[in-house]
Formats: C-alpha cells, sequence, structure tokens
C-alpha cells in the first residue's frame, strides 16, 4: 500500500482520537516502518492491519467501525489532494462508475507500482448500481466507507448493502447502492 494511504490514516486518528493515541498506536503496533511514511513509499497491508487492530484495542471501537470511518476520511482527503480525478462527474453514481477506467488509470500514471482493487460496475441506473469489488487484501470495508463518502461528496441519499462472495485469499464483495427516493 502507499504511505499516502498510511499517512492519511495516521492523520485520521490524530483528528478522531488525538496525537497521543497515535503515538501509542504506531508505538504498540510494532511495525516494521515505526510508522514513519513517505507518501512514495510502498508497505505492507498487514501493517495497516496491525495499526487498525491496535487502534481497536486502545479506543474500543471495532474495527470495522473504524475501517469504514477511514474510508469516509480517505475520500474527502482524495478530493482534496486530487480533484483532477473528479472533473466531468456530476453524480456520486457517473464517479463511482469510472473508478477502474479513469481514477485507477491516473493513479496508475502517479504510482505506477500500486496494487488497486479492482471495481467493476455491471449494472447501473438511475436509482440502482451493482459494483463488485475484489482484491488481495481484506478492505471491503475501506471501500464501503469511499462508497459512502463519495455518497456524502455529491449530496446524494442512498442504502449499500455488501453482499460477501470471498474465496480463500480473494476478497469479492458485491454492492448494491439504491439511492433514496
Amino acid at each position: 500500500m502507499k504511505g499516502v494511504v498510511f499517512s492519511e490514516f495516521i492523520e485520521m486518528v490524530e483528528e478522531r482520537f488525538s496525537p497521543a493515541i497515535a503515538d501509542r498506536m504506531i508505538e504498540l503496533a510494532h511495525v516494521p516502518s515505526g510508522g514513519a511514511y513517505t507518501a512514495v513509499g510502498t508497505y505492507s497491508h498487514e501493517e495497516m492491519l496491525a495499526l487498525v487492530g491496535t487502534l481497536s484495542t486502545l479506543t474500543g471501537v471495532p474495527v470495522p467501525e473504524l475501517v469504514r470511518a477511514y474510508g469516509h476520511h480517505l475520500f474527502q482527503r482524495f478530493t482534496a489532494l486530487y480533484p483532477s480525478f473528479f472533473e466531468g462527474a456530476t453524480s456520486a453514481f457517473e464517479f463511482l462508475a469510472r473508478i477502474e477506467n479513469h481514477v485507477h488509470l491516473e493513479v496508475r500514471k502517479l504510482y505506477p507500482d500500486a496494487e488497486l482493487p479492482r471495481f467493476d460496475t455491471p449494472q447501473r441506473d438511475e436509482r440502482h448500481m451493482v459494483m463488485l469489488y475484489e482484491s488481495r487484501r481484506p478492505f471491503a470495508t475501506l471501500a464501503l466507507g469511499l462508497i459512502e463518502g463519495c455518497l456524502q461528496h455529491w449530496g446524494e441519499q442512498a442504502d449499500v448493502t455488501m453482499t460477501d462472495l470471498s474465496e480463500p485469499g480473494i476478497t469479492r464483495v458485491r454492492f448494491d447502492i439504491t439511492r433514496r427516493a
């Protein structure tokens, strides 16, 4: 995972909890990097899992809730850090449908070695969208937070359900996103 993802996580922890909690989390997680993340660096996803697990222990907030909240935070940060990714999109559905063939292409230009999840949108109409998520890493709840953050960014109300289709070694999730009338 790219360092920007880690540094944004530390920022969220500092904002939501405190700088002291962030420092304690890093200390107790015993991550190989020591918590020193650079935007151009690449780190194992196991480090993120260790940090989130430690944060959960320190705060009593369940891991899925922390990861989902991080997805919300990360989407907000992406809009500030990479405004060009959002140009031309006029709705959440429009943006979500172009993640794989537009946004991820741009991400690969910035970070050629990035290992990105795959997002397919095989069904979409005005009220309903199906997104299929696939990754070798277990971050479907992060994707859920990003989807919810996207909806929030465009001021859209929708219900999002997740259906786990995972197999050993691969995380697959179907997201059904239904706009509220």
